[in-house]
């Protein structure tokens, strides 16, 4: 319920893309938020008003001079009511008339007559995304403080390929939350770890763990939402990546500490959320170990780099948050591992409660102490961790 108390006024403009505005409202109310939508005529050519309505529980609003307003004035009242107002799909049209100041519809008075922020998802044929009119639509929109979101890329419903595509219901959801976080981390570059990492025994069997990775990326979403750019080291994992976060896929350990460090110096915060494998087989059977009678084959192992440790350890290193998964003696564990790295923060929980789902139970291990994070989702946590970490940088 990431969206909860939220007011949002929906615009819906005409183009095929219209259908999937009956998916983003349902998303939207999922997460907690209301949601008011305004049609255009052109919309409401390729979907009902009564479809939004039934979504909505709200009469849908068309008409200028429509008398469900009460004073006559909707154009006022819908922007006076909302904490945002949206506008998916957002055809070219629409987007000339905003940015042109031209308010010949009730949708285009209210964004015209807004006193909230406005974000808008594009949707059109490539070659009218491309068009240099439409671009300089778009130049003078961000220049006016409005959200562009997407678009994305793609099969178009003409057939043709490119950009122009609205971006998904999901992909705008997301946005929609982003919106509303505290940006405590503007400005600043955020690099983490995540997933497990896999060490090659042969070429199909290796040393590896149960990591899923989503705690990882929830704390990637949870900085890029805090206005950071982040970049995610990840080994192998199946999380599809967060919009606006600069993925690097890798497999063993010494993969990614070679992404890492090739990458530290321009970061302010490093967070090894990754379940790094502590050994590797020394050396690989370069074809597949076979299954023979006897003793079994015999593996020397040797240790992994240590990531956080040797980025903690630079000349000029970034604030370093670390993670600590255990089985047992959570608190003892923890602290040690905090102090023998010499990092300010670590991140603990048992095992038992965190891998693989999508919830989990953390404790925060500082200079001050244990403190213990209410249970919740990962996002909900990697959320607290954020705030957390802009305290130690001086952003609160």
């Amino acid at each position: 319920m990431e969206l909860k108390g939220k007011r949002i006024a929906l615009g819906i403009t005409g183009g095929i893309a219209a259908y999937k505005a009956a998916e983003l409202v349902r998303l939207l109310i999922k997460q907690g938020a209301s949601v008011q939508v305004a049609m255009t005529d052109a919309a409401m050519r390729f979907v009902t008003p009564l479809t939004f309505q039934a979504l909505t529980g709200r009469h849908v609003f068309t008409d200028p001079w429509d008398v469900q307003s009460g004073n006559g004035m909707a154009h006022i009242n819908l922007s006076r009511e909302s904490d945002l107002l949206l506008i998916a799909p957002a055809s070219a049209d629409t987007l000339a008339k905003i940015a042109h100041g031209i308010a010949d519809t009730l949708l285009t008075t209210l964004t015209l007559a807004r006193n909230c922020p406005l974000l808008v998802a594009p949707a059109m044929n490539r070659e009218m995304w491309g068009n240099p009119a439409t671009q300089r639509n778009i130049a003078t929109l961000r220049a006016d403080g409005v959200g562009i979101l997407g678009p994305a890329s793609g099969e178009q419903a003409c057939g043709e390929i490119g950009e122009g595509r609205m971006l998904e219901p999901e992909d705008i959801l997301e946005a929609v939350i982003a919106h509303f976080q505290p940006k405590r981390l503007a400005g600043r570059k955020v690099l983490l770890t995540a997933g497990p990492t896999f060490e090659a025994l042969d070429p199909v069997r290796g040393i590896t763990n149960l990591s899923s990775g989503k705690m990882g990326f929830a704390i990637a979403r949870a900085a890029r939402d805090a206005g950071a750019e982040v970049t995610l080291v990840c080994g192998p994992v199946s999380q599809p990546t967060p919009s606006g976060i600069t993925r690097v896929d890798v497999t063993s350990a010494q993969d990614m500490y070679q992404a890492v460090m090739q990458r530290i110096g321009a970061q302010d915060v490093f967070i090894g959320v990754a379940a790094v494998a502590d050994y590797r087989p020394a050396a690989a059977a370069e074809h597949k170990i076979k299954k023979e009678d006897g003793a079994p084959p015999t593996i020397t192992l040797v240790r992994t780099p240590d990531i956080l440790a040797e980025v903690a350890a630079l000349p000029a290193a970034p604030l370093c948050v670390g993670f600590a998964a255990e089985s047992r003696n959570l608190a003892e564990y923890a602290e040690r591992k905090r102090r023998s790295k010499k990092i300010p923060l670590i991140v603990g929980n048992l095992i038992q409660d965190g891998f693989g789902g999508d919830s989990n139970a953390v404790t925060l291990f500082d200079d001050r102490g244990e403190t213990p994070l209410p249970p919740g989702s990962k996002i909900e946590l990697a959320r607290a961790l954020v705030e957390r970490i802009a305290l130690l940088l001086g952003n609160a």
